[in-house]
This record gives C-alpha cells, structure tokens and sequence, in this order.
C-alpha cells in the first residue's frame, strides 16, 4: 500500500535538511514582504491608519551595542541570557497605538520611526537605574479608630488586640458565654449509665489527651475543648473501654482542626495511639462526634472565662499560671467537678489562686460582671482546694508536671495555705 505525502510533508522534510542559516532567510523574507504589502495596502485604501506596526529590520540592523550575557533577558518566556554581540530575531514586543480618524496621514517612513521609539530595544534590565522602594520604616504610623487596629508600627510588628481589653464588649462577651455554657453541658453523672467504662479509665485518658497537647504544643484551650467533646459524647452513647482511647483520639483531632492554626495530621494521631487505630477509624470517629454533637463545636470553657477574669483584673502572670493549672486539674476527675459550670468553676480557681499568691479573696468587679458572691463559690473553691491537696498523690501526674516548668512559674509546687477560713471569713 503507498501512501502519498502532502506538500506540507514535503516543506518540512525540506526544512530537517536544509542549513539553518538558508531555512531562516526563507521564512524570514515573506514575512518582511507581507508587512511592507499590508502597509501600504492600508494607506491606499485610505483606512484607519496604524501608528505602530511591528518593526521591519531589527532582525536585519546591528545592535547598536553589544549585550552582555550576565543580564536579565527580556525575551520569550525568559528562555536565557543573550550571548554576546547576537539580538534576538524578533523584537520582545511592540506598542500599538491607534491615531484618531481626522490625523493626518503619515509616511511610511515616519511611520517607521515613531514605532521605533515605542518598541523596547533593550532586552537587560538595567540595574545601575533602579530605584528601590521605600521601607516601611519610613512610613508613618496610620492607625484607624477601630476595635480591630490594623495599624502600621514602625518597627514593622503587627499589633495584637485582646478581645477581653475591648470594655465595650466584654459584657455582651460574657453574656453570651454564660448562654452557651448551658446549652454545651454534658450530664451530671453519665458514667453511672455506661456498662464497661468508668471514672477512673477517663482520667487516663484526659490525662493521656494532656501528655499529646504538650508533645504537639497545643493550644490550652485545645484539650479543654478535647474533653468538653468527650463528656458530651459519652452523655449520649455508650462506648467500649476498648474504643475510649479513639474516641479521645478523634475529639482532640476535631479540638485541634477548630482551634489550632496548624493542627496535627490525622496520621500523627494514629501514630500516637501506636497504631491501635487505623486512620479509617480515626476518621470514622470523628464523623460520628460531629454527628452527636450536632456540629455545636464552640462550647465555652473553664479557660475562656479565666482569660475574661485574668484580663479585667489585671492578674500577675503567676495567679494566672495558678489558676490555668486549677482549672486543668479539674478535668481529670469528672466527679465532682462535672456539676459545676465551666464560668463558676473558672470564677472559684481565680478566687483561690488569687487568695494564695495575694491574699485577697474575690474581687469586687468580678462580683458584679458574673453575679456570683463568695458564699455561691464556696463549695466550688472548697472541692478545688482539696483537690490541689491530693493532687501529689494522685495517680494521673501530666498535670502537674506540666506546671512545674518555670515556663508557669512552678505553681504545682506552692505550698497550699493550711485552711480557707480567712479567705471566707472576708
């Protein structure tokens, strides 16, 4: 069977064999020819006349000056630097510029040289002319009279605005923490309803979400939502005492998605559960959670309203390091703490600790934002006091010695006052 080849076949066996130079001059004449036809087709005709056109001999004329092959080239697609005393075949790129109907007609030659003008001849960029930009050092400050400052410091840090410092909303802040909190509860004594887990095997637990939060350097707030998930959870169903470690695994991989910039991987939870659990199961889980759960992730905690508390009274450093390590100790141990709500239990460890480093009692101001007076905090402090107490002898440590870093000024190591009657007494 023959097969016959087209002429465009042909053309381009003529091309694989013909010298590079003689293949270039070829091509390149029609293509000169074809500008300078519809040149002056378009002037006879009398039309629209074009003030740019693409620029005839550049490929023909010497470059005024030869480039040098350290530059930055300007060519197609920055294929490379130019070799030396060679320029490109075909201009980088023309400016077309459309006169108005009533200018007058010009010559070719005219024509010419102003597109000459407006083709960029030069393909390096010259860096002895460049003129950097001003530094932001140089800017002044504008600030704008807003809650969210966005303002531009000099020194070139962004400002970092604390919600609790906005006076005007801290109230409405509080009030709608204190809604929530009821609606995000988990029930008072669930354990009792569960058949093959118990208190004791959620403390490891909650003690064990402890250890990862400060292995991945969590956020706080993190475990406390980890744990809020998991009572919730277990208020619902029962579980396993062999599937209590994924359960944990999943609310703290939901706890870290909703409040970490940059949570674990899925696959780091499964390789601290030491492969127990497949990724699958992890995922599973956690769909399951959300499904309990309704999706309602923002559920306050102990540590939201200690920042409120903390905040507005201006606490030392070492009261709130007490009153964050309080209040972490009361997740190990569901009972008695579940009882309380997370704004009562974080108004008692404030009251405590603030009695323990300062010696003062319950501040006046937070009396009146909260509501809650001395007597109602009294059996809240009395539970958390005891079990500051105990807490050396406890079976579940990672609380503690995650505070006795000087990161949180060693406050699992102060000695606890001998009674509470003079904080009570005030």
């Amino acid at each position: 069977m023959m097969f016959q080849s087209s002429p465009d076949d042909a053309a381009g066996n003529r091309e694989n064999v013909m010298p590079p130079g003689l293949k270039r001059a070829i091509w390149e004449e029609p293509e000169q020819e074809g500008r300078e036809r519809n040149l002056r087709k378009t002037m006879a005709e009398g039309g629209r006349k074009v003030l740019g056109v693409l620029q005839n001999n550049q490929a023909l004329q010497p470059h005024p000056k030869s480039v040098s092959t350290s530059g930055f080239c300007c060519g197609k697609e920055n294929s490379g630097p130019v070799l030396t005393g060679k320029v490109p075949t075909k201009p980088t790129f023309t400016i077309h510029v459309d006169e108005p109907d009533d200018a007058p007609l010009q010559s070719a030659n005219s024509t010419a040289g102003i597109s000459a003008g407006l083709v960029l001849t030069s393909t390096v960029l010259s860096l002895e002319s460049y003129q950097p930009l001003p530094s932001i050092k140089s800017i002044t400050d504008v600030s704008f009279d807003s809650p969210m400052d966005m303002s531009i410091s000099s020194c070139g840090e962004a400002k970092q605005v604390n919600p609790n410092e906005l006076s005007e909303y801290a109230d409405d802040i509080h009030k709608y923490l204190r809604e929530m909190e009821l609606k995000c509860r988990p029930k008072v004594g669930y354990m009792k309803k569960q058949p093959d887990i118990t208190n004791n095997m959620r403390a490891i637990l909650v003690d064990w979400l402890v250890e990862v939060g400060e292995e991945y350097k969590l956020q706080n707030e993190t475990l406390y939502l980890a744990v809020n998930y998991i009572d919730r959870f277990l208020s619902s169903m029962s579980v396993l005492r062999g599937k209590l470690q994924l359960v944990g695994t999943a609310a703290m991989l939901l706890a870290s998605k909703f409040e970490e910039i940059y949570p674990p991987e899925v696959a780091e939870f499964v390789y601290i559960t030491d492969d127990t659990y497949t990724k699958k199961q992890v995922l599973r889980m956690e769909h399951l959670i959300l499904k309990v759960l309704s999706f309602d992730l923002a559920a306050p905690t102990i540590n939201q309203f200690l920042v409120q508390y903390v905040g507005r009274e201006k606490a030392s450093s070492k009261v709130e390091s007490l009153c964050m390590y309080l209040g972490e100790l009361s997740l190990i141990d569901s009972e008695p703490f579940l009882k309380y709500p997370p704004s009562v239990l974080a108004a008692s460890a404030f009251c405590l600790a603030n009695y323990m480093i300062s010696q003062t009692g319950w501040p006046r101001s937070l009396a009146q934002l909260t509501g809650y007076v001395l007597e109602t905090l009294k059996p809240c402090v009395t539970d958390l006091y005891q079990n500051y107490l105990k807490a050396p002898e406890h079976a579940q440590q990672a609380v503690r010695e995650k505070y006795k870093s000087s990161k949180y000024h060693s406050v699992s190591v102060i000695d606890p006052p001998l009674s509470l009657n003079l904080l009570f007494s005030q």
